[in-house]
């Protein structure tokens, strides 16, 4: 059996066990919710602290629940992956109780802020201004909202609530305004290695704790290189992070009085997870991505992170 025929049994049998989850065994370290979906915010350990995307994690009751709430079909992608562990890491640590204050970068046209506006949370949308968009070419892959309705076009938020609770302003993620403070939490999906280099978006990373209140919580999402510790894309419109780089941003987050969690770096080796896709990329399943350097092809998925910020409330 080829690799694509074992990876399609096994997105098969995901599916059906996903959307099944009465029949679907809890996963170590997942604390079921009384409605066998979400889970409940109180003792155990975390569902997800920094980790990276496996297989394993889409068989959670949790993930079904949240396609739901995303309106979003069940299907094995790193993407929506993301979506799912930003909120999953967001709503078990309180973060979208009513009224909190979140601020989002590098938005596109996700669905996350609509998300937690109809969670009850106010949120300020940002991205770059549509000039850079389009020269980036966020706007011809439509990665970039036009308007704010677009935030909300799977009608996820009632709309009146979106009104209210949602706006949208232009930041360049390589000079967050001074302005941007006191947030409960923060959050990017996959744009941080869209900086120019690892170093800047490593810089993002460590300031992004800069909008927050002692306490706030900031989750992101980006690129990691499977294939090497020491060769990657460094320089351009998308790089990849290394393992050392995690673990000196983790370091030097620590060194500023902030709580970070070293990373878990293991990864399963199911089917789906020994699928690399090439491009042109299919829809699923995109775990495992290759993606061309200058002199060679590299192995990559996606690397959550969380940090709390330190200090006295």
């Amino acid at each position: 059996m080829t690799a694509v025929a074992r990876a399609r049994t096994a997105l098969g049998t995901l599916v059906r066990r996903a959307t099944a989850p009465a029949a679907t065994p809890v996963p170590s370290g997942f604390r079921a919710g009384s409605d066998g979906g979400m889970p409940d915010r109180d003792g155990g350990p975390w569902v997800f602290d920094s980790g990276v995307c496996r297989e394993a994690h889409f068989h959670m009751p949790l993930f079904a629940a949240w396609c739901r709430r995303l309106k979003e079909p069940l299907r094995v992608h790193r993407k929506l992956w993301e979506f799912v562990y930003i909120a999953q890491v967001l709503e078990e640590r309180g973060a979208l109780a009513p009224g909190a204050r979140g601020v989002g970068f590098g938005v596109g046209r996700e669905p996350l802020a609509a998300l937690f506006a109809s969670l009850g949370a106010d949120v300020l949308a940002t991205d770059v201004d549509a000039e850079a968009a389009v020269e980036a070419g966020w706007v011809r892959t439509h990665q970039h909202a036009a308007s704010l309705a677009e935030l909300n076009d799977r009608g996820i938020c009632d709309t009146a609530h979106f009104d209210a609770r949602v706006r949208y302003g232009t930041v360049d993620m390589n000079a967050v305004p001074d302005d941007l403070r006191g947030f409960d939490f923060c959050w990017s999906s996959c744009a941080c290695e869209h900086l120019g280099s690892i170093e800047q978006g490593l810089a993002f990373l460590r300031r992004s704790l800069d909008v927050l209140r002692p306490g706030g919580i900031a989750v992101h999402t980006t690129e990691l290189n499977l294939t090497s510790p020491t060769r990657t894309i460094d320089h351009g419109s998308t790089v990849l992070f290394r393992r050392p780089d995690l673990e000196s941003l983790v370091a030097a987050l620590r060194g500023d009085g902030h709580q970070a969690s070293p990373v878990d770096f293991a990864f399963g080796a199911d089917a789906i997870e020994r699928y690399i896709d090439l491009p042109p990329y299919r829809a699923e399943p995109h775990l495992r991505v290759a993606l061309a350097g200058k002199v060679r092809w590299y192995e990559t998925t996606s690397v959550g992170l969380v940090f709390v910020k330190g200090g006295e409330p």
